[in-house]
């Protein structure tokens, strides 16, 4: 069963659809981590033109999910809550994996640095233990 369900993930963070790139939370350690899944169906409106007879979810999109799960467990944080956790840069980011319709994405963030309002998060988005995207994301906590 999941920690969080899409409900209680648009209760810490601000995103709505068809932004919200998070289903469920598996795993929280506020101000510290996040696990969370997004089901990708064919139904996702950006399938439409990327790509025309064959399904590619866009790697920009999929280090936004990892954004989000950061985010999550960031503003998770009672100083945070009602906060936006905002890009501040992205770094050594690597595609290596396709994610087409029909895959579970499991994105894990994880907070390695922060000072004052801005952090460091290690991001890896996986599909059945088969790394998709990896990334180290900065953001700033407004």
């Amino acid at each position: 069963m999941s920690l969080l369900s899409a409900k209680e993930i648009m209760e810490i963070i601000p995103h709505r659809q068809p932004f919200m790139l998070l289903d469920t939370v598996e795993e929280l350690e506020p101000g510290k981590r996040a696990v969370a899944k997004k089901c990708v169906s064919y139904n996702e409106p950006f399938f439409q033109g990327h790509f025309p007879g064959e399904p590619v979810m866009p790697g920009v999109l999929i280090v936004e999910a990892l954004a989000q799960a950061g985010a999550v467990a960031i503003l998770s944080l009672e100083e945070n809550k009602g906060k936006t956790a905002y890009f501040a840069a992205i770094q050594s980011a690597k595609f290596k994996k396709k994610v087409e319709p029909g895959d579970v994405l499991l994105l894990e963030t994880e907070i390695i640095k922060q000072k004052g309002s801005i952090g460091v998060g290690k991001a890896v988005a996986t599909v059945d233990g088969k790394v998709a995207v990896q990334a180290e994301l900065t953001f700033a906590v407004q």
